[in-house]
């Protein structure tokens, strides 16, 4: 079967800590990135260096009511047993929430692009986004065109990117007409990462979760 979602309420809560086999362990915290605007509530998450502006990357085929929607991101901070720390902690983004409704989620799924079907997917397999600068996004998908430049490394979201510094890898780029995109880097770097869309008790949609696979989930300890 597919994929499954671990317990993505552990992944922000903070405190929450797991290990690797290696004996590298990490401890979660949660940033906050910023409102993201959904005038068409029409969510799309994509590598914003590569696909941004392209055309090519389609909406989810669910989408939530327009309005203005908290993100937060799950910061691991990894520590080395014997090793000194260096002058600014070793962190990484583990998972990005969009939260929708300030309600739990009590089920998941993975989100899906037009012309997806879960059939076709084989034993712990799922659909996900490629990355290949190092960093995802949230946006709506009204924004595609908002940003001008980002092909050619200029632009809002390449000023935003750049003025991270040494705290959290996150970012809000503000983009023509009012919209905006929520970036973030992507866990380990490069690769394919899901989102899943969590349900509430009453089927309607919690939130969205990106999640950068840098936590084993099997490995994790509540906090």
């Amino acid at each position: 079967m597919p994929m499954t979602a671990p317990d993505y309420a552990r992944y922000f809560t903070s405190g929450t800590s797991f290990s690797y086999e290696d004996g590298l362990t990490g401890t979660l915290s949660v940033a906050e990135v910023g409102e993201l605007a959904l005038p068409t509530g029409r969510v799309v998450a994509c590598d914003p260096f590569v696909y941004l502006g392209s055309g090519d990357i389609e909406a989810f085929t669910v989408g939530v009511a327009p309005g203005r929607y908290p993100v937060q991101a799950s910061v691991a901070t990894l520590v080395r047993p014997g090793v000194e720390p260096g002058p600014h902690p070793h962190t990484r983004i583990a998972a990005v929430r969009l939260t929708v409704r300030d309600t739990p989620p009590v089920s998941w799924e993975l989100a899906l692009r037009p012309g997806q079907d879960l059939a076709e997917l084989g034993e712990d397999e799922f659909f996900g986004y490629g990355v290949d600068a190092g960093t995802g996004c949230f946006y709506d998908a009204s924004a595609d065109g908002a940003f001008p430049g980002t092909e050619d490394e200029e632009g809002a979201v390449w000023a935003a990117m750049e003025s991270i510094g040494h705290g959290p890898a996150v970012f809000m780029a503000e983009g023509d007409d009012g919209h905006n995109l929520a970036g973030f880097t992507s866990g380990w770097g490069d690769g394919a990462y899901p989102t899943w869309i969590g349900r509430d008790v009453s089927g309607e949609v919690a939130c969205f979760v990106t999640d950068f696979l840098v936590v084993p989930s099997e490995r994790v300890d509540p906090a």
